[in-house]
């Protein structure tokens, strides 16, 4: 899969979102990261092979979540869908 890593001085977090590449939501949370100085990686779903989308696919199943974007990871532990900067500020202490 292409992860695509964002730097930011801010590395305290692990922080992986799914996002499709013509997605407004999904350029704004990334935008609000880049603000925010916080590293990210991300992966455009709707850009993904066939056997990654599975993955991913799997991923966000076993999750119990449903394919709604964007689908952000914290530390593998916080999962929030969508651009909600109250979860995400808070999720990240910041």
């Amino acid at each position: 899969m292409k992860v695509i890593t964002v730097e930011g001085t801010d590395k305290r977090h692990k922080i992986l979102l799914y996002t499709l590449s013509t997605c407004a939501h999904c350029k704004a949370t990334k935008q609000f990261f880049r603000e925010n100085d916080v590293e990210f990686e991300y992966l455009d779903v709707d850009l993904c092979d066939q056997q990654n989308l599975q993955e991913i696919k799997n991923d966000i199943l076993k999750r119990k979540s449903n394919f709604a974007f964007p689908k952000i990871i914290i530390d593998d532990q916080i999962f929030i869908t969508g651009f909600d900067k109250d979860k995400i500020t808070k999720a990240l202490k910041i």
